[in-house]
């Protein structure tokens, strides 16, 4: 099994997300887009030492740009939902100044 480290890439810090952590106990995550839901869910338990209930996965499609006559695209990526379980210790990391 891969690190946790590897898996779990950087919490996702938005007003959406930080009100769903306060509510429903649900964490966001940007993670590895081979990672499946056991092993995000492993990670978590690992990183935060709290308990999982559930996991969704939701695949972003990245967005086309311009740039004068050039064109690109933004990285596809994953993102995970982490609802903890009853009880369970809260996930705990800096939110801003």
């Amino acid at each position: 099994m891969r690190s946790p480290h590897t898996i779990i890439l950087r919490p996702l810090l938005t007003e959406k997300n930080l009100i769903a952590k306060e509510r429903a106990q649900t964490v966001a995550f940007q993670v590895d887009p081979k990672a499946n839901k056991i092993e995000i869910a492993y990670a978590v338990e690992k990183i935060f030492g709290t308990k999982v209930e559930t996991v969704r996965v939701v695949n972003v499609l990245g967005k086309n740009k311009r740039v004068g006559r050039s064109e690109g695209k933004r990285p596809d990526w994953k993102k995970a939902y982490v609802k903890l379980a009853k009880g369970a210790k809260p996930i705990e990391y800096f939110e801003g100044v």
